[in-house]
């Protein structure tokens, strides 16, 4: 098999080719084409096969992560969107709780209020209405409402419409009827209804994930559609599959209609590479740190495996998202994060950045604020003559002069302040892995720090001395460790259903029918994509709770009939999960289950462990010795300091800090103190000294 995965940062598009028989390992990495972003996901394909004389009509499957949804929540840049809805909810997505991001705070931004995906003036309600019970219909739908509503909507301009009714989580019979309404007198408009793509309760959650679906909605379909065409006219007729926030690919069709599954692709992806790196290694309980250009991404890997955002802490941007998310942590913390002096004198890193256009000052595009990146080429830890392979010129002097800029304002020396940005920028990232460690229980003394993207390396070693972490993993291609990731997935869908069902009173029959709807709807859909029977795997879940707890958490379900004995079972598993994220449970209690979930995955063809070996010595590996400003006692000195060329560097052999190792999509520092060593499978195991 003949891969290629393809991930799009903030800055670079990152590229690598995977031949699964002939064991053959190729990368690239390109700026990132910020207009259309999948120019550069066809020109890094494109060029890479070039390279490596690769037939691009042999390829067999493109694995993708994208941010085009990400970045238009982020930046607000969606379509002109509508809503229709059940009489006297027209403000639900406005009102949304009595909890706001800032407790105390009279003048804080309310994101659903100051951004509205939907204008008020774009929201009609009309009426219907559903009951909380299975098929109790309150009040028929008036579609010819529905139909003047619709219309009104297609005369002003609206590119989306999204359909969120009350109790269309019980029953979505309303909803899918305005949808075939919509389809018959504006065939041409987005449409999302909340049934499909979230069909949970929670009024303002459900709304306002419908409301995400279609905001991004034509935007990410155009985009989809756009890189399916490009890819045919390069000669590249190979599967397409987009990365999803939970840990699994899907198709284009399916991302189409439902993009709100994309908002954490590429950091999703990055989760998956790193797990792959702990398990080249043999390790289990990770940290994965993922520092790019714009952002810092945390996640936790267990024994396990990683874990999945929970109804009560999922949100991007802002607003809160129900759909399945592996638990991903993300501050404003990169490579072109931008230090500067707030109005109240305090001296800050992030979370603007300078991105790839016009980037760091180092970069030469133009860039006149001082970032992460020209204070790491000012302390003499990025060399101008070997970034990005030597294929992307360092312009130091201009690190230098806005660095200068920012000294004179500070009134420090120019390394001390490029010494401040990094320190400011570490604690940063220190404090965001506290916040799923410590926070939470966990020991981060017990884990290993994986370290990638384009900044990662350059910082994890600092990082893991102010959290007393033993040992930093830098994977084989670090810089482009997300579209490693992509590599290692499979098709993978979930599927949920409400059902509010008490421990007290359970109802096998209508329990177990629901979960075979739910999986038959699921292999149905593996099917169609082509994945055969005895590649389909199926796993249950529910979301649980105390009787009266406001929120669930989720606990494993075992295959087959599920009956008096075998539900005991997974009881007891809620109340030792409760006691694990709580630190208590309550035996007696009665347990409600609240939501069912099937997650179905379908095998898909995967990169492979592949064995270093050459022989060389580590003297070959030496490309220089210069000097590097470390702090060494609370002191800033210049250090004789080696450079490596990572490709060179022999496997088994100790090598001690410090030393910079240099490799086409990333710079890793090795601070005094340190030592490190090449493993089988090619990571780098750096020993943090104290």
């Amino acid at each position: 098999m003949k891969l290629f995965g393809v991930d799009v940062g903030g800055t670079f598009t990152d590229v690598i080719y995977n031949d699964t028989e002939q064991r053959i390992t190729a990368i690239h990495k390109i700026p990132t084409t910020m207009d259309d972003p999948s120019t550069g996901v066809v020109q890094g394909i494109v060029e890479l096969c070039e390279r490596q004389n690769i037939d691009k009509s042999q390829i067999d499957h493109v694995f993708h992560g994208t941010t085009i949804a990400t970045n238009a929540i982020l930046e607000y840049k969606g379509a002109k969107t509508g809503m229709l809805t059940t009489e006297g909810y027209r403000d639900i997505i406005h009102i949304g709780r009595h909890q706001r991001p800032q407790n105390y705070s009279i003048m804080q931004d309310i994101p659903w209020q100051d951004r509205p995906l939907v204008q008020r003036r774009d929201r009609i309600a009309v009426a219907e209405r559903m009951g909380p019970v299975k098929d109790q219909v309150i009040l028929p739908l008036q579609e010819d409402q529905v139909r003047k509503a619709v219309l009104t909507l297609k005369e002003k301009g609206v590119e989306s419409i999204i359909v969120n009714f009350l109790f269309s989580y019980i029953n979505p019979g309303h909803e899918q009827r305005v949808k075939e309404i919509i389809q018959e007198e504006y065939p041409e408009a987005f449409i999302t209804v909340s049934s499909e793509v979230s069909p949970q309760f929670r009024e303002f959650e459900r709304f306002t994930t419908a409301s995400i679906n279609g905001f991004v909605g034509p935007k990410v379909k155009n985009y989809i559609q756009n890189l399916e065409e490009r890819l045919k006219d390069s000669g590249v007729s190979a599967e397409l599959h987009i990365m999803c926030s939970n840990g699994g690919v899907a198709t284009p069709k399916t991302v189409s209609e439902k993009p709100v599954n994309t908002l954490l692709s590429g950091p999703a992806a990055g989760i998956l590479g790193g797990a792959w790196a702990g398990e080249l290694t043999n390790r289990k309980k990770l940290i994965t740190f993922d520092v790019g250009g714009t952002s810092a991404d945390i996640g936790i890997i267990t024994d396990n495996g990683y874990s999945e955002s929970t109804a009560r802490d999922t949100w991007i941007a802002g607003y809160p998202v129900m759909v399945p998310m592996i638990d991903i942590h993300t501050i404003g913390a990169g490579g072109g994060s931008i230090a500067n002096i707030d109005e109240g004198g305090a001296f800050k890193v992030g979370p603007r950045s300078a991105g790839s256009h016009p980037g760091p000052a180092c970069y030469g595009h133009g860039g006149l604020k001082p970032t992460v990146s020209d204070a790491n080429v000012v302390l003499g830890r990025i060399d101008e003559h070997n970034f990005l392979g030597g294929e992307m010129k360092i312009y130091s002097n201009e690190a230098y002069k806005v660095i200068d800029e920012l000294a004179g304002k500070l009134e420090l020396s120019r390394e001390k302040t490029a010494e401040g940005i990094l320190q400011i920028m570490n604690n940063n990232m220190a404090n965001a892995i506290r916040e799923k460690t410590i926070q939470k229980g966990e020991d981060p003394r017990e884990f290993s720090l994986v370290a990638f993207g384009g900044a990662g390396p350059l910082h994890a070693v600092e990082v893991a001395k102010l959290l007393n972490i033993p040992e930093v993993i830098i994977p084989l291609y670090p810089g482009i460790n997300s579209a490693t990731g992509l590599l290692t997935t499979d098709l993978k869908y979930d599927v949920i259903k409400t059902e509010f069902m008490l421990s007290t009173n359970m109802n096998f029959f209508s329990l177990n029918d629901d979960f075979d709807g739910l999986e038959t709807q699921l292999v149905t859909q593996l099917k169609a994509d082509g994945i055969a029977e005895k590649d389909i795997q199926v796993i249950r879940s529910a979301d649980c709770r105390y009787a009266g707890q406001g929120y669930e958490l989720r606990v494993d379900l075992p295959s087959g009939v599920l009956d008096e004995v075998t539900i005991i079972e997974v009881f007891n598993n809620f109340h030792e999960s409760h006691k694990s994220e709580y630190g208590h449970n309550f035996l007696d209690s009665p347990i409600e289950i609240v939501n069912i979930r099937v997650t179905g995955t379908g095998y898909m063809p995967k990169i492979e462990k592949q064995a270093i070996y050459h022989d060389h010595q580590l003297k070959d590996a030496m490309l220089k010795i210069g000097e590097t400003i470390f702090n060494v006692d609370g002191n800033l000195e210049k250090v004789e300091t080696k450079f490596y060329q990572r490709e060179r560097i022999p496997v088994g052999v100790d090598f001690q800090g410090p030393c910079i190792v240099l490799q086409k999509d990333t710079t890793t520092v090795i601070p005094p103190n340190c030592s490190a060593y090449i493993e089988e499978y090619g990571n780098m195991i750096i020993k943090v000294g104290v």
